[in-house]
C-alpha cells in the first residue's frame, strides 16, 4: 500500500508520534485568584525569548532540515515538539485564569520573541546541543518564577513542565554522545 505524501517529511513516516513527556499527569489547571503579575510572568515563558513557543519553533524548524535517514532522529525531536505545545497550552490556560490576555506579546520588551530567539545552526550534533541550552535555559527561567510566585496551583504545573523538561534534557545528552 502506497503512503500518502502527508504523512511522509524527507521519507519518513510520521505517523503515530506522540509527545514525549515523562508519563506522569498534570496536576489540575487552576489558580487561587486573579493575578496580572503572574500571568504577565507566565506570557514571558509562553512567548519571550525563552519560551515554549521558541521551543516548538526550534524544534520543528531543526526536524525539518534533518535528512530521511535520520528518520528515528526526526520523530524524537517531533515528539518533544508536540510536548512542548501542550506546555504552551497549559501556559495559555494558567495565564487565562489569571486574567491575562493570552497573546504572543510580553509586557518586558527584553523578552519580546522574534526569529532571532532560535539557535538554527546547520548541521545536527549544533542543532541537538542548540536544542539542549534551550531546555536548560526554559528550566533557570521557570525555576526564577516558581520563586516570584505565591500560587501553589500555579507552580505545581510549572513544576510539572519542568520535570518534562529535565527529561528532554536526558534525551537530548544521549542523542548528542551518540552521535
Amino acid at each position: 500500500m502506497e503512503k500518502s505524501k502527508n504523512s511522509l517529511v524527507n521519507g519518513c513516516s510520521l505517523q503515530g508520534i506522540r509527545p514525549i513527556m515523562v508519563d506522569l499527569p498534570y496536576p489540575p489547571i487552576k489558580v487561587k485568584e486573579t493575578n496580572l503579575q503572574y500571568a504577565d510572568l507566565l506570557m514571558v515563558d509562553y512567548c519571550g525569548s525563552v519560551s515554549e513557543l521558541s521551543a516548538i519553533l526550534q524544534y520543528i524548524n531543526n526536524e525539518n532540515r534533518m535528512p530521511g535517514e535520520y528518520c528515528a532522529l526526526i520523530r524524537t525531536i517531533l515528539g518533544i515538539a508536540m510536548a512542548e505545545m501542550m506546555h504552551l497550552q497549559k501556559l495559555g490556560e494558567l495565564i487565562y485564569l489569571l486574567g491575562g490576555n493570552v497573546c504572543f506579546e510580553t509586557k518586558q520588551p527584553k523578552s519580546m520573541w522574534s526569529p532571532a530567539c532560535l539557535t538554527l545552526p546547520d548541521s545536527i550534533p549544533q542543532m541537538l546541543q542548540a536544542d539542549l541550552e534551550a531546555e536548560k535555559a526554559a528550566i533557570r527561567q521557570y525555576r526564577a518564577h516558581i520563586k516570584d510566585i505565591r500560587d501553589d496551583c500555579v507552580n505545581v504545573v510549572l513544576k510539572r513542565i519542568i520535570q518534562d523538561e529535565e527529561y528532554h534534557i536526558m534525551i537530548l545528552q544521549s542523542l548528542i554522545s551518540y552521535e
